[in-house]
């Protein structure tokens, strides 16, 4: 859970918005937590990313892979027990992870 909250934390200090913490231990096998936060724009998104994977990494999180890109609307930050969810503000409307998931349980949310 460190690591979740430190990069709500982080999204929180640079400007992100519409940042979700859910926890989905009960509901999902392959993670704990869910980290969904939105970029208004590709140099916040970009920025936003290195900034999690630089910091979360100084704490002592493993990042075992990272997906998508700026250009795709979309980046994943997989911790193992963290998957951290960098989106374009119109590519999160449209895939609604947040709904997709609502049997796990907020544990942060933050407009």
């Amino acid at each position: 859970m460190q690591y979740a909250r430190e990069a709500v934390n982080i999204a929180s200090d640079m400007q992100a918005t519409d940042i979700h913490m859910l926890e989905v231990s009960d509901v999902c096998s392959f993670t704990d937590f869910f980290v969904i936060v939105s970029s208004d724009n590709r140099r916040q998104m970009s920025a936003l990313s290195e900034e999690l994977t630089i910091a979360l990494k100084k704490l002592g999180a493993v990042l075992h892979h990272k997906e998508g890109s700026v250009d795709s609307g979309w980046i994943l930050l997989d911790l193992g027990s963290v998957l951290i969810h960098v989106f374009a503000t119109e590519v999160r409307e449209h895939y609604r992870l947040g709904e997709l998931w609502s049997s796990g349980r907020t544990v942060v949310k933050i407009q």
